[in-house]
């Protein structure tokens, strides 16, 4: 009798542990299936036997998730940042028409001189204001794939000159003196969106206008590198750009100094 005890007892505990056994067995499968990358599979042999990988695959699947959670963060931060961006540039034109409208409510509207004077001021602050909503759309018109460059043939030499032409009188307010250093007299063909080209000229010299020294100068340079390729080259002796802040120099709205002075 004390035998059969003996041995009830015996398959009891055996029973118990193969019991518990498959049931921690089950619990890891199942946790391995949420958590394991899609495309991975391991059996239950090989959870037996080697432990090792699926702790391997569990920290690799931690180390993606990590990253993918700092990437999202810096993308964060980035809207963040975006967004105190485009708010600042709004802001300068609002606050614009806001102060003319509020001076000529206040009675300055009786003064033609004044009020045509401000009106005038006003139709600019709006045409910057267009500028800029137009420019965020075309933006997300990029980005969602709607909007796509315009290629054509035409002359770069001749669209530089074209942006000197505009650009001349604001460089001569600001003693700036624009020059076209160039080695070729005839006309080069380029095969470009040339509105967008135009575009980057204009914001490059601008920006150059504007920042650049009193007295300050603004070289553009055409060089041919190759039978299929030229370089536009523009350069000033202003303060330039901190290396730093040189990765993000083509985002839309990013400011080097965040007061908002350049």
């Amino acid at each position: 009798m004390a035998g059969l005890i003996v041995l009830f007892f015996v398959f009891s505990v055996f029973l118990i542990y193969y019991r518990i056994e498959r049931f921690i067995l089950k619990k890891i499968n199942t946790i391995y299936s949420d958590l394991a990358p899609a495309g991975v599979s391991m059996s239950q042999q090989t959870i037996q036997s080697d432990m090792e990988a699926l702790r391997f695959s569990m920290q690799k699947f931690a180390d993606d998730k990590k990253l993918e959670i700092e990437l999202l963060k810096e993308k964060e931060n980035y809207r963040k940042e975006f967004i105190g961006n485009i708010s600042h540039e709004l802001k300068t034109p609002l606050f614009t028409i806001q102060g003319y409208v509020d001076t000529l409510l206040d009675g300055a509207i009786e003064d033609k001189n004044i009020r045509n004077k401000y009106l005038k001021r006003t139709s600019k602050g709006v045409d910057r204001l267009i500028y800029i909503v137009k420019d965020l759309d075309l933006i997300t018109q990029f980005e969602s794939g709607i909007q796509t460059l315009d290629r054509s043939y035409f002359d770069v030499i001749q669209l530089i000159e074209n942006v000197f032409d505009l650009l001349e009188m604001q460089a001569t307010k600001n003693n700036i003196s624009l020059s076209f250093d160039r080695e070729y007299t005839a006309p080069i063909m380029v095969f470009a969106d040339m509105e967008r080209i135009q575009q980057v000229l204009t914001n490059l010299i601008i920006n150059s206008i504007k920042y650049g020294l009193e007295q300050g100068k603004t070289e553009v340079g055409v060089e041919r590198l190759s039978p299929e390729k030229i370089m536009v080259r523009i350069t000033d002796n202003g303060e330039g750009i901190e290396e730093e802040n040189i990765p993000r120099l083509f985002e839309r709205f990013y400011r080097v100094d965040k007061t908002g002075n350049r």
